[in-house]
C-alpha cells in the first residue's frame, strides 16, 4: 500500500500551488488515480485518468504512434513521454503522469525484465523520464510505481514552485 502520509503530502503541494494533474497509466492499472483520489478534496487538482493498458489503447486514446511502439517497445523511455505529453495536452492540466512497465511475474526479458519501470511527467515546458527496476512481485511493482512517481511528483513541485 503507497504510504497516504505521501500521498497527503502531495495533495497539500498540489492545492497549495493550485495546479491540476491527469494519468496515463498501463502497467499500474489505474491505481496511480486511485491512491490520488484517496483525498478528500482531491478534485481540486486531479481531472482524469486513462489506462492504456494495451498497444492499441496507448495509440488509440492518446495518440502514441504505432512506429514508436514498434522501434521501442510500449516499455520504453519514448513512450512513456509520449504518454505523459498526450495526457496532459489533452486533459488541459499542469501535470501529466505517465507509468508503463513490466508488472510481472511474467512477460519480461533479458532486454526488458520483471519490474522494469519507465514514469514521466509532463510539464507545459519539459518532461521528466525515469526508469526504475523493482521487484518480481506484481502488486509490489504497482505500489512502488505510484510511489515513484507520487515522489518525483512532490520534487519537481518543489523545485519549480519555490
Amino acid at each position: 500500500m503507497v504510504d497516504i502520509k505521501l500521498v497527503n503530502k502531495v495533495s497539500d503541494e498540489l492545492k497549495k500551488h493550485q495546479v491540476t494533474v491527469a494519468t496515463a497509466e498501463s502497467c499500474t492499472g489505474g491505481l496511480l488515480a486511485h491512491t490520488l483520489t484517496n483525498v478528500s478534496g482531491s478534485s481540486e487538482y486531479f481531472d482524469q485518468g486513462v489506462i492504456s493498458y494495451s498497444n492499441k489503447a496507448k495509440q488509440d486514446v492518446l495518440g502514441v504512434p504505432e512506429e514508436v511502439l514498434k522501434k521501442y517497445g510500449a516499455v520504453s523511455k519514448q513512450v512513456a513521454e509520449l504518454m505523459a505529453q498526450a495526457i496532459r495536452q489533452r486533459a488541459s492540466v499542469d501535470y501529466g503522469l505517465a507509468t508503463t512497465g513490466i508488472a510481472g511475474p511474467t512477460g519480461g526479458t533479458k532486454d526488458k525484465p520483471v519490474g522494469l519501470v519507465f514514469i514521466a511527467i509532463a510539464t507545459k515546458d519539459s518532461v521528466v523520464v525515469k526508469r526504475f527496476l523493482f521487484s518480481r512481485d506484481r502488486l509490489a511493482n504497482k505500489e512502488s510505481t505510484c510511489t515513484a512517481t507520487l515522489e518525483l511528483l512532490l520534487d519537481l513541485l518543489s523545485r519549480e514552485k519555490s
